[in-house]
C-alpha cells in the first residue's frame, strides 16, 4: 500500500512509447520512489517500452486510460493526448475526453503530428522539453501538500 502522500503521475503515450519512456526515466531519476508513475499506453508496445523506463505499473488501451486518469494527481504527455484520433488514430475520443476532464493537473508537451501548430512556440528538441518539464514544472511539486498541487 502506498503512503497517502505519494503522488500518482500518469504518463500517457502511444505508438512506440519513446516520448513517454524519456519522461518516465527523467522523473524517476529526479524523484525515485517518492512518486508513483503509471505508464498508460494507447497500445501494448508503448506500455511495455515505458515500463522498461521503471514506471511503477502500466496498462494499455481505452478502458485502462479512462479509469486510471480519474485517480491521477498529475497527467503528462504530448498535446495529442487531449485530441481525439491523435497518434495516427490510437487516441480514441473516449480517451481524449477522459484525460481532458480528469481533475488532475495536466502538463502537456507541445509536440504534435496532427496538422496543428501552436503559435508562439519555439522549435525545441524533445530532450530539452522534458528537462524543462522536470525543472520548471515539477521542481517543487513533491514538497507541496497533495491537496494544493500547483505545479
Amino acid at each position: 500500500m502506498k503512503p497517502a502522500t505519494t503522488y500518482r503521475i500518469c504518463v500517457i503515450d502511444g505508438q512506440g512509447g519513446g516520448i513517454g519512456s524519456t519522461i518516465i526515466r527523467k522523473i524517476k531519476d529526479r524523484f525515485g520512489e517518492t512518486v508513483e508513475v503509471l505508464a498508460l499506453g494507447t497500445n501494448a508496445i508503448a506500455t511495455a517500452q515505458m515500463l522498461k523506463s521503471h514506471a511503477n505499473r502500466g496498462a494499455s488501451g481505452v478502458n485502462a486510460i479512462v479509469q486510471t486518469v480519474r485517480t491521477a494527481d498529475l497527467i503528462i504527455g504530448t498535446v495529442g493526448i487531449i485530441m481525439p484520433h491523435a497518434m495516427m488514430g490510437e487516441l480514441t475520443p473516449k480517451m481524449a475526453e477522459a484525460i481532458a476532464l480528469s481533475p488532475a493537473k495536466k502538463i502537456l508537451i507541445p509536440l504534435t503530428q496532427e496538422h496543428i501548430e501552436i503559435v508562439g512556440l519555439a522549435s525545441t528538441p524533445l530532450p530539452q522539453l522534458v528537462d524543462e518539464l522536470i525543472d520548471a514544472h515539477l521542481a517543487n511539486f513533491n514538497n507541496t501538500p497533495k491537496e494544493s498541487i500547483n505545479v
